[in-house]
């Protein structure tokens, strides 16, 4: 999903959190230094806040919520996503998950990004390797076209509590307002045209109900896109807590 925003209402659809089906109701807390989706900035280089909760129904269906803010004005959401899914098991390794879901920026977000829906479908290798694929439209961008996303996450363990992570995706360049044109929130033709491509690699300390992440993420957006300044910062770090 996105390092940063680390899309914990979508926590069930992370490898590790599809075996605690005992568990109905899940919240985690978060701190990261910047809101990131896709290798793409959602805020500035500010410090981020969010707080999500997700019910998880033995059955697989899971509907989640989360919110995020900036830390000088946690007052202000910036960004909120509404999840729900459902996810089967294929085999004793595999499992696959489909979800649907709903993103609404708001305050300096809405600069650039616009509110979108997205479907998608994963495929999980136990808490190893994750493989998705979504589609996506805008609402209230005059662009009406479909865009796809293809992601590739990994997982390792190097000890007890310190993992290894490593993803790559690829996805169509999303509009977005200019600078120049945020007072009008104009969409121009052209806008959006093209994939980008992103990854990361970090390191993830895990004990108990926290987390530490610290990842390295790359943002390839192409020549003609490094005006739009959209690109995440070099380094992001999240601590979280869940409950």
């Amino acid at each position: 999903m996105g390092l940063g925003l680390l899309a914990v209402a979508a926590a069930a659809a992370h490898p590790a959190l599809l075996h605690a089906q005992s568990a109905r109701v899940a919240g985690t807390v978060a701190l990261g230094s910047q809101l990131v989706d896709r290798g793409l900035a959602i805020t500035p280089a500010t410090p981020t806040v969010q707080a999500a909760a997700s019910w998880i129904s033995s059955t697989g269906w899971s509907v989640g919520l989360s919110a995020s803010a900036e830390v000088r004005s946690p007052g202000r959401i910036v960004q909120t996503l509404l999840q729900g899914s459902r996810h089967w098991p294929l085999s004793g390794d595999w499992q696959m998950q489909a979800s649907v879901l709903y993103y609404r920026y708001s305050g300096d977000a809405r600069s650039t990004a616009y509110d979108r829906g997205e479907a998608g479908v994963n495929w999980l290798y136990r808490d190893i390797l994750t493989f998705g694929l979504s589609a996506s439209r805008s609402i209230g961008s005059a662009d009406r076209r479909t865009r796809a996303a293809a992601d590739l996450d990994f997982y390792w363990p190097l000890t007890e509590h310190a993992f290894v992570s490593a993803g790559a995706g690829v996805a169509h360049v999303p509009p977005a307002r200019y600078s120049h044109y945020r007072q009008y929130g104009h969409y121009r033709p052209g806008d959006g045209e093209g994939f980008y491509r992103y990854g990361h690699v970090g390191l993830m300390w895990v004990d108990g109900a926290w987390r530490l992440e610290l990842d390295r993420v790359m943002t390839d957006l192409g020549s003609r896109w490094s005006t739009r300044d959209m690109g995440a910062q070099p380094w992001i770090a999240t601590l979280s807590r869940s409950f």
